[in-house]
């Protein structure tokens, strides 16, 4: 019997829950899978919005995986003054065949030394953040370089997983599970990117980030700044 093929989503307080729980609807689905969801102390993780996860592993109990899948959210700003935190993600993915993010996620890969030189997606809002830590910011939906492959905000987490599952076990296994799950997305509104929105509701929901905008900012010099120190000591 071959062994599993281990997915591990490392997540955090204030994770979004959808950048991992879409994700893992898919990836639960592929031949021999082994999905574990874990965090830097194993203990129950409140997510945005007040969801609870329980059931949680320690990082650190995890071995190695096939699969490394790290997600965003608003506990972003907190995740990436997290060294442990940091340090889990390098070591899992030092091994990995594939490392992977979504939305905001990749600026946590970037915290930890993983995206230097590397194109990589982000949630549109907070694209540019991805530049600190020497990465090439790409606005496509799912973008690849290298073992290293990471969706844009959110909804794209579904992408990203289907991209990877065709990779891993053929088109014809990721079709069968877009069609299992029914990811036949028909949104109501043309609404869904900045350059399908308008300016004005650009406008709008970029002047709501505004508000986070100085906390992650900061969060995101700080990260940099350890990162360049660690690499030159």
């Amino acid at each position: 019997m071959s062994a599993p093929f281990r997915v591990v989503f490392a997540i955090f307080p204030g994770v979004a829950q959808l950048d991992f729980t879409g994700p893992y609807e898919v990836l639960c689905r592929l031949p021999g899978a082994q999905c574990v969801v874990a965090s830097t102390d194993g203990q129950p993780v409140t997510v945005a919005g007040g969801l609870s996860f329980g059931n949680i592993a320690r990082l650190a109990d995890v071995e190695h995986c096939e699969l490394l899948c790290v997600p965003g959210g608003a506990g972003i700003v907190e995740a990436m003054a997290d060294g442990g935190f940091l340090e889990q993600l390098r070591r899992l993915a030092a091994s990995a065949r594939y490392v992977t993010s979504v939305c905001t996620g990749s600026l946590l890969l970037g915290a930890a030394g993983l995206l230097a030189g590397r194109r990589a997606a982000c949630h549109w809002a907070w694209r540019d953040g991805l530049e600190a830590f020497g990465a090439r910011p790409d606005p496509a939906r799912v973008v690849r370089d290298g073992n290293v492959i990471t969706g844009g905000g959110v909804t794209a987490g579904i992408d990203m997983a289907l991209t990877v599952m065709a990779e891993i076990a053929g088109e014809d296994c990721a079709k069968a599970v877009q069609l299992a799950i029914e990811y036949a997305p028909q949104p109501p509104f043309r609404a869904g990117r900045p350059e399908d929105a308008g300016a004005d509701l650009v406008a709008s929901v970029a002047a709501r980030f505004q508000r986070m905008r100085p906390a992650r900012e900061a969060a995101i010099r700080a990260a940099a700044e350890r990162l360049r120190s660690a690499q030159r000591s």
